[in-house]
């Protein structure tokens, strides 16, 4: 007699409501399962052209170059620091919590000098304060300023063109480099208008594919910083991987498949229609926020982002009171009624959940999740508003 299955068979979907990974379209599933191609085949090219020309449209840029990597968020990170920042040189980086640190910590251990503004936890970043930093730096040492649009542990979006303006303020040349991993296609973002040098992003979150495909896009002024940097890199190198050919593109075998369900994934936001993917995203978005505002009347629960204009539309951060554990609910509620959601990171550990709202969603999974969530914090005896779903159903009908 066989031992039972150490997962047993449980009917339906598992409703996957992190920040990222996120859910996957069958589109994108499809694509991706399609065979590889040898490495001449022109439909290969045709296929990394449509990833290049798709991410230049959705971040609206008309001229930056665009770089793929078989790698996840923190790759880029790396691809951008190593490109711009030569040891020894500063760097600004805008304290958004979690992501900004472990990104500061990154660029430490490559050699470059790190300047951190504050993070005042419930808070977006204070762009007061980073003018001021920049305007303290009297000699021109920062070399770029850092920014995370939307951070997923805080759940918080941050006013990028108002580091634009802050760097314009003072007349810095510092590059200006945003990080929109868990932004770009749930909110609303603009490079070149927003005067932004570098972005760089990942595929597991708005772009609706699974890990391990990571960008960045660089406009002309980054592209001959780079071209001038000493650091010591050759997998990363902007200049090395500015090609016509798929094998210099990517330093070695593109990850065809991951590309092929990128692809997909921007054929689907574009034939969606970005206006209307963004305010799904919104409206989405708002009903969770009813939701937890409903369940916090009891006192257990509260919005980690303290700035409602600030919350963003991609993962809700919810705060627990002292002797709620957060992971109980999560486990609870995967279980027991198949809703996954994410826990803390960093300094959040123990003290929050979040649940993801971006990508490939819409008003039924969102209700199915909040509907499991409520079950799971009413099973684990978590005192709550009675009528979360109600709002959000409320919020969903406006």
């Amino acid at each position: 007699m066989s031992s039972a299955p150490a997962y047993p068979y449980i009917p339906g979907n598992r409703f996957l409501h992190s920040p990222g990974p996120t859910h996957v379209p069958k589109a994108v599933r499809d694509a991706m399962s399609n065979q590889p191609m040898d490495m001449g085949d022109p439909r290969l090219d045709g296929v990394i052209r449509g990833c290049e020309q798709g991410l230049r449209r959705l971040l609206q840029t008309e001229s930056a170059d665009v770089f793929l990597y078989g790698a996840n968020g923190h790759g880029a990170w790396e691809a951008v620091v190593v490109n711009l920042i030569a040891p020894g040189q500063k760097v600004l980086i805008a304290g958004t919590g979690h992501f900004s640190d472990s990104w500061a910590l990154m660029a430490q251990a490559m050699g470059a000098v790190v300047v951190r503004t504050p993070y005042c936890e419930g808070f977006p970043i204070d762009a007061n304060v980073v003018e001021q930093v920049l305007r303290e730096d009297v000699d021109r040492e920062i070399v770029a300023l850092f920014a995370v649009h939307t951070d997923t542990a805080s759940s918080t979006t941050n006013d990028i063109p108002a580091l634009r303006a802050a760097l314009d303020a003072v007349g810095h040349p510092a590059l200006f480099v945003v990080d929109v991993v868990a932004s770009l296609g749930a909110a609303e973002f603009s490079m070149d208008a927003w005067g932004i040098n570098v972005v760089m992003g990942a595929s597991q979150k708005g772009l609706m594919t699974p890990p391990g495909l990571a960008f960045c896009a660089v406009d002309a002024r980054a592209m001959e910083v780079g071209k001038h940097n000493p650091a010591h890199r050759f997998y990363w190198d902007w200049q090395l991987r500015k090609s016509d050919f798929s094998y210099r593109k990517f330093c070695g075998t593109p990850p065809q498949n991951m590309l092929m369900g990128l692809q997909a994934a921007l054929g689907l936001i574009f034939e969606e229609g970005v206006e209307h993917v963004l305010a799904r995203h919104r409206r989405l978005a708002n009903a969770v926020h009813a939701a937890v505002e409903d369940w916090s009347q009891e006192g257990s629960l509260g919005f980690l982002c303290q700035v409602p204009e600030a919350r963003s539309v991609s993962v809700t951060t919810v705060l627990v009171a002292p002797g709620v554990d957060p992971e109980k609910v999560r486990t609870v509620a995967r279980e027991q009624f198949q809703v996954s959601i994410a826990g803390g990171l960093g300094p959040f550990a123990g003290r929050v959940f979040r649940i993801g709202h971006l990508g490939d969603l819409n008003p039924a999974m969102i209700l199915g999740c909040l509907a499991g969530v409520e079950a799971a914090l009413n099973r684990c005896g978590v005192s709550v508003g009675a009528h979360g779903l109600h709002r959000a159903v409320q919020s969903l009908a406006e």
